[in-house]
């Protein structure tokens, strides 16, 4: 079985239409060829292909290869700055509607579903909710929640709970992380900026010691790790010296940052393959970023070029997927 594991779904049950006088929610149409997202003041066209409907997102996928699609919410809709109740509400609305997804198209569908991180106990509580739902295997959460990245201890609710339902984390950018006039040229807050917050907040949760403290705990890195994997030897070197870093870790870092999984998603076949060669082919699940531009339209493709063992191209191409889902291969 051939799985994307990180595909993002605008649920039907979120839009601007579900609830006309509620103002937050997005609105998506097509206008020609060019889907257009209006939420929160802007218009959003990055998303090339259906956002919306499950029929066509399924016949996209099919069409590229995919068999199965986890789903998750687009991250722009978590809404961490709402009031917890409040972020409650807006993740109950879409974990219904993914839930729905799901069970719908048992052989097609499982889904992430989201919390109200920005109150870890109350996010605890609505994880464990959706675990008993069929077809829900865990969560998508942000890289930073207001500023505040995932090693710090506030979050310890959440890493206990998803440890001890055998939750999958997915943990993806928030696509507006860093307030720098410079992310505003030449499209480097997506290109540079959002795998750059991944990569702060994996270095966080390694140094901060979560990932040694929960050592059964699944986390699935977006964008291939961002650049981790590049400086995995400054966290190295920084522990074997430098007191602030061993403040809470143990272990070697490296230790912490194999116990991660990936995805795919890195442009560039050089990368994947080291990425590959480093954390073993059992840590590297397949992703397109459906269904946006900076996504990889053709993702079994790219991991098939590499050419890789019979088994490692499996274990990507869905294996490992259906292995941490705890679903049939």
């Amino acid at each position: 079985m051939i799985i994307d594991a990180h595909a993002h779904i605008i649920v039907p049950e979120i839009t601007r239409p579900a609830a006309p006088d509620e103002a937050w929610r997005p609105t998506v149409t097509w206008q020609g060829t060019q889907q257009v997202i209006d939420y929160a003041g802007k218009q959003i066209k990055s998303a090339l292909r259906e956002f919306v409907h499950i029929d066509s997102i399924l016949e996209t996928q099919h069409a590229a290869g995919i068999e199965h699609v986890l789903l998750c919410p687009w991250v722009s809709i978590l809404n961490y700055d709402a009031p917890p109740e409040e972020g409650l509400r807006i993740s109950r609305i879409q974990n219904e509607g993914l839930a729905r997804l799901a069970q719908q198209y048992p052989q097609q569908v499982h889904a992430l579903g989201t919390v109200p991180l920005q109150d870890p106990d109350l996010a605890a509580q609505e994880l464990q909710w959706l675990m008993q739902e069929p077809g829900m295997c865990g969560v998508e959460i942000a890289a930073s929640v207001n500023g505040v990245y995932l090693g710090d201890d506030r979050f310890r609710p959440l890493w206990e709970v998803a440890e001890s339902t055998n939750a999958l984390v997915f943990v993806h950018p928030t696509t507006r992380g860093f307030p720098l006039p410079v992310m505003d040229e030449y499209y480097l807050w997506n290109t540079i900026g959002n795998p750059l917050e991944t990569t702060i907040t994996a270095a966080h949760l390694i140094m901060a010691g979560v990932m040694e403290a929960h050592p059964s705990l699944k986390i699935l890195l977006s964008h291939g790790g961002g650049a981790v994997l590049s400086l995995w030897g400054r966290l190295r070197h920084s522990h074997t010296f430098q007191p602030m870093a061993q403040a809470r870790l143990q272990d070697s870092p490296e230790a912490s940052l194999k116990r991660f999984y990936f995805d795919t998603i890195t442009h560039d076949p050089t990368l994947l393959h080291a990425l590959i060669d480093f954390v073993g082919a059992d840590h590297v699940l397949l992703g397109s970023d459906y269904p946006f531009d900076m996504g990889d339209l053709l993702p079994v493709e790219s991991v098939r070029a590499l050419k890789l063992p019979e088994r490692d191209e499996a274990n990507i191409l869905g294996g490992n997927a259906a292995r941490l889902l705890g679903l049939g291969a």
